[in-house]
Parts: structure tokens; sequence; C-alpha cells
């Protein structure tokens, strides 16, 4: 199948909705107003932003005072972890994650050891989900947050946050996690789940890159990252992204039920077919509690980097961890919190899946994945 193009790396990126897109074009052009002037340019950004502020909170069911307009997930998390540290730095110094976040919440609670902090990562199962009563048992008198992602980026395992919350509640400790993956596949209730903090972005969705969002429940002592204007209700100071926002808006306007279904559908589709139809290959993640776009596998004796570039050749994208690490040597660390040996994480390879994906799409993956995993075995040998 020549000239065929099969992107299965929506976990890194989405391509964006010609929704979206055609949404965004009249704020990158004539209606170019920054938001903060008083006269009808300045008034008609103001509305656009306002609307896709209401639009969102409607989808996580919070206040539209509680979604705080950011560049994206890695600013919203570094926002709430900091944040939070710093506000709260008079009733303690402890905060709890997990082994397997993003590198952007592993390296801002890093960055907060080095200035006095104490942080407490909990290690997860064999399917990356963290265990309950080691969170209860973590817990301490001087904890100040914990921060859990709601699904893992690179194995997909949906961690139970409606549970996590009511722990972090009953001890009156600050709960955020980061949804940039769940968003619009998996429920996300502000109000029903007690959630603090929520990060989501837009490129995760079909949106644009360069805009994201931080839920921060009203009552919520919270530091700012940035300080100018006092935009974004004091929380996040900076002229706003209006056509960013925009489309963010846009793209969880069009999210769907059926889109999710559709993806479990060719997820399900996916995994049981290389699972029985190529030998040595174990499914990462959990089995059952995890994103409906989501494969993680290992096919022991395989390079996974040969093979995302034999794939890439045959023009199919697929990656063997999250984006933001994927220059680095080192095998995944989610992997190897899992329990998997450096060789076998190395050996791994993460495809997911968006609406746009076809069933003959898929197909044509899983034949041309039969056929470069034995090529790279014979190679091997």
């Amino acid at each position: 199948m020549l000239g065929v193009k099969v992107y299965l790396d929506n976990a890194a990126t989405t391509p964006l909705a010609p929704e979206v897109l055609e949404a965004m074009l009249p704020y990158l052009n004539e209606k170019f107003g920054n938001a903060s002037s008083l006269h009808e340019w300045g008034r008609e950004a103001r509305e656009a932003i306002e609307n896709a502020r209401a639009i969102i909170a409607q989808k996580l069911n919070c206040e539209v005072s509680e979604i705080i307009f950011t560049s994206g997930g890695t600013e919203a998390n570094n926002m709430a972890i900091k944040g939070i540290a710093f506000a709260n730095r008079d009733k303690g110094n402890h905060i709890i994650t997990q082994k397997t976040e993003h590198p952007c919440v592993l390296n801002a609670c890093k960055w907060l050891e080095q200035r006095g902090f104490e942080v407490t990562y909990l290690n997860v199962d064999e399917h990356g989900m963290i265990r309950l009563e080691d969170l209860e048992a973590a817990m301490r008198k001087d904890t100040i947050l914990v921060s859990i992602m709601h699904a893992n980026n690179e194995i997909g395992t949906v961690q139970p946050i409606k549970e996590i919350a009511r722990i972090c509640n009953e001890r009156g400790v600050y709960f955020h996690t980061d949804a940039c993956q769940s968003f619009t596949k998996e429920a996300l209730d502000v109000k029903r789940f007690e959630l603090d903090l929520v990060t989501i972005n837009a490129h995760k969705i079909h949106g644009p890159k360069g805009v994201g969002a931080l839920v921060v429940r009203e009552g919520t002592r919270i530091d700012p990252l940035l300080h100018g204007g006092g935009h974004e209700f004091g929380l996040r100071s900076g002229t706003e992204n209006v056509a960013g926002i925009v489309g963010f808006g846009k793209a969880v306007e069009i999210a769907k039920p059926e889109h999710v279904l559709h993806m479990r559908k060719l997820r399900d589709l996916l995994i049981k077919r290389v699972l029985n139809e190529i030998e040595r290959v174990k499914l990462n993640g959990h089995p059952n509690k995890r994103l409906c776009n989501n494969a993680n596998f290992t096919f022991y004796d395989v390079d996974g980097e040969s093979l995302v570039l034999r794939l890439d050749a045959r023009g199919i994208a697929t990656s063997t961890s999250s984006a933001c690490a994927s220059h680095k040597p080192e095998p995944s660390h989610v992997l190897l919190a899992i329990g998997l040996k450096p060789e076998e994480a190395r050996s791994s390879l993460r495809l997911t899946l968006s609406r746009y994906n076809t069933k003959e799409e898929i197909e044509y993956a899983i034949e041309v994945l039969k056929e470069e995993v034995a090529n790279l075995r014979r190679i091997a040998k």
C-alpha cells in the first residue's frame, strides 16, 4: 500500500480538527484584539475567551471562574504543584506523587526537594496502578498535596481518582490530577469527584498546541507562577492566547461519546490481534482500566526504536515512550516502574489512536507490525 499514512501517536499530539481551525482563523486575522482592551476589538476577544471558558467548565462540571487558561499541560502542572507548595508552606512541606508521573510533575517535585520540600514517590503495581493503602500510609500531618495523574500517557492505565480525592479530602490535603490524556475520554466531574486541581490541554483532543488550563477549585490556596497584569483571576498573568483558547473550546464542544466508543473498538481489535498473531509479546498497562485509545506492547528480542523507524518508513507513526522523553537514551521510567527490565523497556512500542483512525488503517498497521517484528528478530539472531 504505497503512500499510506497511518498516524498512531495521538498520545504525543493529535491532528487539528477542521472545525477547530475554522473557529480559530478569525482570531488570527480580523478579530485580533487584546482581551483586556475596552474597545470593540477587545470586547470581541473577551467574549470569545469567556465563551470557551464556559464550554470547558460545563464539560468538567465546575465554575467558570475555576478555569485558569495556561500555555499547556506542563505550565498547568508546574503551577499546581509549585503554587500549592509555596502558598501552603505554613501548613507543611510534604508532597505525595507516584513514580509513573509525566516528567513535568516529577521534575517539578525534584525542584521543590532542592528547596526544602519533602516528596514521597509511590510505587505502582505491575499494571501501573497505585495502591490506595500505600497512599493512606504515606499521608503525614505535614502533607499538603497529592498529585496523581488520571491516566498514564505511556501505558494508558486509569487511576481511581474519585477514591484518591476522598482520601485527600478526609485529611484536608489538596489533590491535583493531570488529566491531559483522559479529558473527554474518561468521566471527569470536578464537583462530583471533589477535585481541587485538574490539568487539561488542547492538543491531545484535536485542539491547538500552546494552550491548556488548570482547574482551581474555589477556596484553594495557590500562588501564581507568573506575575504581571493579573490576568486569569490574578493567577496567570500574560496576554491571553485568544485564538488558542477559542480552538480549545471548540475542541471540547465537538468531542462526543461515540468517538470514545470508536477508539475503544479499534484499540480492542489492535490488542487482540497483536497478542494472538505475534509471538513473544506482552501488553503493558492495565488490561481493563486503560484509556480507550492506548495500546503499549513489549516485543521481546526487538529494539523499540528500530521498530519505530521501520514502521515510519512504511507510513506508520508510533513511539517508544512519552514524546517529552523520547530524545533521552534511558529506558522509560514508567515501564521500569511497572517491573520491566531495561532491555524489556527498550523493546516496547506505544500505539495511540484517535477518532480519525479507521479499521482499515489498524489492519494495515497490524500486518506491517507483524512483518517488521519478524524482520528485526531475524536480524538480531
